[in-house]
């Protein structure tokens, strides 16, 4: 179903599926002696939500070894990638000394329990508040505790959000670390400005930002959206990503965060291929993101 002004999803359906995807990719990603990550909620979680071919997935009762972007190896070095580099920022950020962190659109996100906080940390969450249920409930029942002070929030981010963060205890006059991850690609041109517009407004001195950059002004175009809607089908998924993506020509990152006061660092996916010590797919990777980098930013 397309999306709508007004839409809204729980974490098996529309945009909540990709979480639950995201999550089912970190799981995989967890598994074996020899684990390229470390997130033990991620699979009970994927479980929780119940889809059928995410658990079959993490199982490894579907066979996707001959999909270029769908086998194993490949999706679990690219969720190693994201993963580490967003898991680096925010550990880097409160080595620095920041004490709030926002994670936005968090989905089955697990670093509030996982990652070593430092004392007087406070995380928040911002998404639906049907995922945000969920997640709190169901790591609640599986006997999960965050590892810092947690606050979930329950908005549209079309919503007032920064209101309800401040009405949750959220200090704009500190420095904060937030994270927009996988989430550029679900919001219309003009949101994401004002995303990031709000973002900065909140944004005390050396309040740090990680997000993604693509170079393209329309690189969320229909033919990415198709290429991933084949992966989804081959997985038994019936989702078009076409429905979920906002296609037309949006501002650049690097560019409107640099004019906005912020200074940005990006970091290319090859890059931190190689860092992480993985071989760059540079056919299938580069065919279904482009050039895409990771961004980096500090508030001065």
């Amino acid at each position: 179903m397309a999306r709508t002004d007004n839409d809204s999803w729980d974490l098996a359906s529309s945009v909540g599926v990709t979480a639950t995807m995201v999550a089912a990719s970190r799981a995989m990603a967890s598994q074996g002696p020899d684990p390229l990550l470390d997130d033990p909620l991620a699979d009970p979680l994927v479980r929780a939500v119940g889809l059928e071919p995410f658990v079959r997935l993490i199982d490894g009762e579907i066979d996707v070894d001959d999909d270029p972007l769908l086998n194993r190896k490949t999706r679990t070095e690219r969720i190693t990638v994201r993963t580490r580099f967003f898991d680096d920022f925010f550990v880097a950020a409160a080595e620095a000394g920041v004490r709030q962190a926002v994670i936005l659109a968090s989905g089955l996100d697990t670093r509030a329990y996982r990652l070593p906080w430092p004392a007087g940390m406070v995380v928040y969450e911002i998404d639906q508040p049907p995922v945000i249920d969920f997640k709190t409930r169901t790591l609640a029942e599986l006997g999960a505790a965050p590892a810092a002070e947690h606050r979930p929030v329950g908005i549209d981010l079309r919503d007032d959000w920064p209101a309800a963060l401040r009405h949750h205890g959220f200090h704009p006059d500190q420095p904060t670390a937030w994270s927009a991850e996988g989430l550029l690609p679900y919001l219309p041109p003009e949101a994401q400005d004002r995303l990031f517009d709000h973002i900065t407004t909140l944004s005390a001195p050396d309040s740090r930002l990680a997000t993604e950059h693509f170079p393209e002004r329309n690189a969320f175009s229909d033919e990415r959206a198709q290429r991933f809607t084949q992966q989804w089908q081959r997985l038994g998924m019936d989702l078009d990503m076409s429905d979920l993506f906002y296609p037309g020509e949006r501002s650049i990152v690097v560019d409107y965060l640099s004019s906005h006061g912020w200074q940005v660092t990006a970091y290319p996916a090859r890059e931190l291929y190689e860092r992480n010590g993985f071989e760059f797919p540079e056919d299938q990777i580069v065919a279904a993101f482009g050039d895409m980098s990771y961004v980096s930013a500090v508030r001065r």
